[in-house]
Formats: structure tokens, sequence, C-alpha cells
């Protein structure tokens, strides 16, 4: 009786994963995954000669740590426990849709989650950063005020104070105004087969606006990095 052999396994160089994730990751770099294997979050098989190989498994692992540093802004330390958990593939938190109600957290698990203490979150709402909604007298705050808690901390990390962030809530009112003015008409209109297009208008919309302020800010990093 024949038996087949088990297929070997695909390794990637270095330059193939880097290129393979550049749509997802425009800044990704070979400089940038060699420092998170430095960093011990990556560990890639090597040859005689030490260059480095990557499996499927490895990019899953490259994939989730680039998605949980864009996505929730966690530090390096964080990560690393996210994957000693086994929490590294797609670990995606599911945001609520346009239109869909967030879920709402209560002072003392938004500090919780976001590792902060109340002063802060009281400090954040002083600035605009936070825009809890009052509830039976009780301040709910979003996932979107969660997220935003653990971006502002990830900045306090290099001196970012929050008084130093009114410029980011500046101009993210700017950008809705801008939106909203082209679809206003239809959000507010009766029937609800022109609302639900004014909503995937408005998303289509918001995700080109992100789009291009990152790239504005992506343009504008390149050159502080040139200099």
């Amino acid at each position: 009786m024949s038996t087949t052999a088990p297929a070997r396994e695909r390794l990637l160089t270095i330059g193939t994963v880097c290129r393979r994730l550049q749509a997802e990751f425009p800044d990704i770099s070979i400089s940038k995954i060699r420092y998170l294997e430095d960093q011990g979050l990556l560990t890639p098989k090597r040859t005689q000669g030490g260059y480095r190989l990557f499996s499927e498994e490895d990019v899953d692992t490259l994939e989730a740590i680039l998605r949980m540093q864009r996505d929730e802004f966690l530090p390096l330390r964080v990560i690393r426990e996210e994957l000693a958990a086994g929490a590294g593939k797609e670990r995606r938190r599911r945001r609520a849709a346009l239109g869909e109600a967030e879920e709402g957290l209560d002072l003392e698990a938004l500090c919780v989650r976001a590792g902060i203490e109340a002063g802060r979150a009281r400090e954040l709402e002083e600035f605009g950063l936070l825009e809890p909604h009052v509830d039976g007298g009780q301040r709910v705050y979003s996932e979107t005020d969660l997220d935003v808690t653990i971006a502002c901390e990830t900045l306090a990390r290099y001196g970012i104070a929050p008084r130093h962030l009114r410029a980011f809530r500046t101009a993210a009112d700017r950008e809705s105004g801008l939106l909203e003015a082209v679809v206003a008409p239809a959000l507010r209109a009766r029937s609800p087969e022109r609302r639900s297009a004014g909503i995937e208008d408005l998303q289509a919309l918001h995700e080109a606006a992100k789009e291009l302020s990152q790239l504005l800010l992506t343009r504008n990093v390149r050159r502080l990095a040139a200099r």
C-alpha cells in the first residue's frame, strides 16, 4: 500500500512577505519586520546562511500584529501578551456599522478596559476627546470612546498630553461637517430606501476621507524621517 508524502511547507523570504502585505499595510518595510523579530514577536526559520524564511503561520502572526497596532493602537508589550494568550489570529474587534448602536460602557468598564484612572477619563472629556451620553444620571461611553482612549494613551507615552490633541478633534469636526453637507438631505429623508442609500454613501465617504487623512499624514511623516 503506497502512502503519499506530506506536501513540503512553502516558506517565504522577508522580501516576499513585505511585498505581500503592502496592499493592506503600505508602511510595512523589511526593517520593521526585522524589528518585530528583534522584539520577540516573530520567530521565522533561518537558512544555514542566516536568511529568514517565513511560514504561512508566521505571516498570519505578522498580519495580526500589524492590525493590533493599526486598529487598536496597542503597544508591543500588550501585543506580546495577546499573542501569548492565543489571540493573535483574526483579532480585529467588530465595530458597529454606521447606523448601529454601539455597546455602552460605564466609567469603571472604560477605565478597566483602557487601563486608565477615572481622572484621566475626565481629562479626556474636558478636551472633547470623549463624548459620553448621560443615561439615568450615569455617563455612558461608546466603543469608539474606548478606542479613542487607547489611542490617546499610546500618544501619552511619548509625552503628548490631551490638551495637545484638540487639533485632532477640530480636524475631525471639519471633515465630518464636509461629509454631512453631502449626505444630510438623504439622512433626513422619510423614505427608508433613501436613508439607507444615504448611509451607504456616508460609509463610502468616510472610508475615502479616512484614507486621504492617513495618506497626507504619512507623507508628512516620511518628510520628517528623511530630514
